[in-house]
């Protein structure tokens, strides 16, 4: 039976008032403290087809959240001006953002948060749930490093949950409702999401002492700062007036897009796309945090599925009999070339390199995990310690030591073979001269830089 394998949970990723229309629900969630709040189905005796919400449009739920004030300032002005110009940037960043925004609104509504919160991505990333900035922000709502971790986001081998589209929502919002009591303004908490709070207060700081007003539109700010509320506020009249401007809006139901599906027992995303009846790359849209073709129970994860598939998985995954997953992963225990790892693990180096993204000539280091194809010697899922603290630490091996040259007028050694005899049939005089050319050459290349190392990169975060 199938759930010998596994146990999978539905749950449909709704939350708010059920006086307005949306859904609630008492029942207690995962100890996962951002797990979806919402209503989960038994699937002994429910089935996603009974979960439906209302269908009205959600552009005009949004419309009625709006909470902040236009600025109508040259620069809102310009913003908007920019926007029109480029229908086509605008509708695909549009399109993208119809499967996240059903579940953003909810949660926005749901801490009474101005509805212009919810468009916010549009700003950051154009909904791009690959989105990465230089600076190493990730993510519709763009995270950086060390964001992330002050908001609890893993970061390690088989997941960045600055990615994930409920966890980095949740962290988002907890993030700007932070700053919004901090600032006790909207404008204010969106500027420090964008150049950081310790910034805002210096700049707050410069006005006070030079005697003027500390409000957003007052402070000397970078000029991607000074642009950044314009920005959100150009798309606020956009989706208000969208014919002003020449935009289509996407047809928006109110209505999830996605379902979220707990995982009791590790399971391949090839299967899940197969059960689910989806291409790859719809579920990477909508799963972007997973790393690795495997999705881990112990890391108490959930995958999103469309609302539709999500019933046609449940189905096909009742009458799926076979293991759920074909990957587990180790822990490496001593500094090695990827050859020899693979030999050492007893897999397949061009599945070793390929699967845990290896280039050709690093070295794993002794603690790195790597995934390995599960065989009768490894055949468990992966364990919670190594779930949420997996990494994969690289470097190159060190160059080769360069031979010393010979004293000038003193004969050198010959250069002996692997096998201790002299190398080829050349004579000790040849011998000589090659080693005294290949130890030259070599220095030469040293000292030019051309016999490169690679060092960890690290990553620090600033918002």
């Amino acid at each position: 039976m199938l759930w010998k394998y596994a146990a999978i949970a539905l749950i449909a990723v709704l939350s708010g008032c059920a006086s307005t229309g949306d859904w609630s629900s008492d029942t207690p969630t995962k100890t996962n403290p951002r797990a979806s709040k919402a209503t989960r189905v038994n699937l002994n005796n429910q089935s996603v087809s009974k979960i439906y919400a209302p269908s009205s449009n959600l552009w005009l739920r949004i419309r009625d959240g709006f909470q902040m004030e236009p600025m109508n300032s040259p620069l809102e002005i310009e913003q908007v001006r920019w926007l029109s110009a480029r229908p086509d940037y605008v509708h695909r960043s549009m399109a993208r953002s119809s499967r996240y925004l059903f579940y953003i609104v909810q949660e926005v509504n749901a801490r009474n948060m101005p509805t212009e919160i919810a468009l916010l991505p549009f700003v950051e990333s154009a909904f791009n749930p690959q989105a990465k900035s230089g600076a190493k922000a990730m993510g519709i709502w763009q995270f950086m490093p060390a964001t992330g971790k002050d908001f609890q986001l893993t970061q390690n081998v088989f997941r960045d949950e600055r990615r994930d589209v409920l966890q980095s929502t949740d962290a988002a919002l907890d993030y700007l409702q932070r700053l919004n009591n901090q600032f006790g303004s909207w404008e204010l908490a969106l500027a420090a999401y964008n150049w950081g709070a310790g910034n805002i207060l210096k700049a707050q700081k410069r006005n006070l002492a030079a005697g003027r007003p500390t409000d957003y539109e007052s402070l000397q700010l970078p000029k991607e700062t000074r642009n950044y509320v314009p920005k959100l506020m150009a798309y606020r009249q956009i989706v208000l007036d969208p014919e002003a401007y020449g935009i289509v809006l996407p047809e928006l139901e109110n209505h999830p897009y996605f379902v979220a599906l707990d995982v009791n027992n590790d399971i391949d995303v090839s299967l899940v796309t197969k059960l689910a009846e989806i291409p790859p790359e719809e579920f990477q849209v909508l799963n972007p945090s997973f790393n690795k073709p495997v999705i881990l129970a112990a890391a108490n994860q959930q995958i999103l599925l469309p609302f539709g598939h999500a019933e046609l998985f449940q189905e096909n995954l009742k009458k799926y009999n076979k293991p759920l997953s074909s990957w587990t992963a180790v822990q490496v225990s001593k500094t090695e070339l990827v050859d020899q790892a693979a030999k050492t693990l007893g897999v397949d180096v061009d599945t070793l390199r390929e699967i845990n993204g290896i280039p050709k000539g690093m070295r794993i280091r002794a603690g790195s995990t790597v995934i390995v194809p599960k065989t009768s010697r490894r055949p468990g899922d992966i364990s919670v310690a190594m779930a949420d603290n997996a990494s994969l630490s690289l470097d190159k091996p060190p160059p080769p030591p360069v031979p010393k040259k010979c004293a000038k007028g003193v004969k050198c050694p010959p250069v002996k073979s692997s096998k201790g005899g002299t190398k080829g049939n050349s004579s000790p005089k040849n011998a000589a001269s090659q080693h005294k050319s290949a130890s030259t050459g070599l220095a030469k290349s040293a000292k030019n830089g051309s016999v490169k190392t690679s060092s960890t990169q690290g990553a620090s975060k600033i918002q």
